[in-house]
C-alpha cells in the first residue's frame, strides 16, 4: 500500500475539495473549449495521476460517452475516489510504467501532475498507450490570485509555528515534489520534442468569488470549506513529517483557532456581510495529438 502522497504532502481535503470547485459544472463550457473532444464519440479517455478523483468525476459527467479510467499511485485516493464515483474505473498505477497495452485510449488527461515527473517517462508513456491520432492533454496550474478575508488570516501563534517548522521540512525533496517544473514556453516545447504533433496551448481561467452573486450559495460555503480543509490538511501533514517538532496538542490548539476563524468567515456570508476574498486560478491547457 502506498499513501506517501496523502500522507505527507497533499491529503485528501486539500485535493479534493478545490478541484471539485474548480472542475465544477459552472465552469466545464470553458475547459472543453481547450479540450477541443468529440462529446458524440465513445472515447477511452486515462486521467493519469487523479488524485481523489475530482477531474475523471467531471470528465464523466461532460463526456456521458466516453469510458473514464483513472490511476494515481496513492492508495488512499484510489479507495476515496472509488467511494466517491462508482461510474470511472479508478486504479492504482505509476505513469511511468502504466498498466496497459499499446494503443489503448483516445485521450490522455492529467492535473498538476507533469512537474512531479521526469518528462521523457511522462510524454513517453502516454505516447505509447495512445491510439493513432490520440490526444494528449496536460493540465498545468500558472500563477493566480488569492486574497485572503481578513478574519482567515493566521494569528501570530500559527505565524510562528510555520516559520518554525519550516526549516526542518524536507518534504519536497525527499518526496520528488515539483522535481521538473516547466515554464510556459517550456510545457508545449516539451510535448513536441516528445513527439506529440499540431500542439496548441489555451487557458483556462477559473475564478472562486464566495461573496460573487453569480455562484449559488452551497458553492459559495463550499470555497469557504474549501481553504478551511487545505488549512488543517497542512497541520495534520506537520504532525505526521515531523513529529519530533511538533505535539498533538499543538496541532489540536492550531486547528481549533484555524476553525474558528473560518466559522467566522461563513458567519459573515451568511449575513451578507461581503469580503471579497477570491481564488483565482489560472489553468494551463496544452493539447497534443498522435
Amino acid at each position: 500500500m502506498n499513501i506517501v502522497w496523502s500522507s505527507y504532502v497533499q491529503g485528501i481535503d486539500t485535493l479534493y475539495l478545490s478541484r471539485k470547485l474548480r472542475f465544477a459544472d459552472i465552469f466545464a463550457d470553458r475547459f472543453k473549449h481547450s479540450f477541443k473532444l468529440d462529446e458524440s464519440k465513445p472515447l477511452k479517455v486515462l486521467e493519469i495521476g487523479c488524485g481523489p478523483g475530482a477531474l475523471a468525476a467531471a470528465l464523466h459527467r461532460w463526456y456521458p460517452n466516453a469510458e473514464i479510467t483513472a490511476i494515481d499511485r496513492d492508495s488512499e485516493f484510489i479507495r476515496f475516489a472509488s467511494e466517491q464515483e462508482k461510474d470511472v474505473r479508478f486504479l492504482e498505477g505509476d505513469a511511468t510504467a502504466l498498466p496497459f497495452t499499446d494503443e489503448s485510449f483516445d485521450v490522455t488527461i492529467s492535473n498538476t501532475v507533469s512537474e512531479h515527473i521526469e518528462p521523457s517517462k511522462f510524454f513517453g508513456e502516454q505516447m505509447r498507450v495512445l491510439k493513432p491520432g490520440g490526444v494528449c492533454l496536460v493540465l498545468s496550474s500558472r500563477r493566480g490570485i488569492n486574497i485572503a478575508a481578513e478574519c482567515t488570516v493566521p494569528d501570530e501563534r500559527e505565524e510562528e509555528f510555520w516559520k518554525r517548522v519550516s526549516q526542518y521540512d524536507d518534504s519536497m525533496e525527499k518526496y520528488s515534489v515539483c522535481q521538473y517544473p516547466m515554464s510556459e514556453a517550456e510545457l508545449p516545447t516539451a510535448a513536441e520534442q516528445y513527439g506529440f504533433q499540431n500542439v496548441s496551448v489555451g487557458y483556462v481561467t477559473v475564478d472562486l468569488t464566495p461573496d460573487d452573486p453569480k455562484y449559488p450559495a452551497q458553492m459559495a460555503r463550499d470555497m469557504i470549506n474549501a481553504h478551511r480543509g487545505t488549512k488543517l490538511d497542512a497541520f495534520a501533514s506537520a504532525l505526521r513529517t515531523m513529529p519530533e517538532r511538533v505535539s498533538a496538542e499543538e496541532i489540536e490548539e492550531l486547528k481549533a483557532a484555524a476553525n474558528i476563524r473560518y466559522d467566522k468567515r461563513l458567519e459573515l456570508y451568511e449575513h451578507g456581510e461581503k469580503q471579497w476574498d477570491t481564488n483565482v486560478n489560472i489553468i494551463m491547457v496544452v493539447r497534443g495529438v498522435k
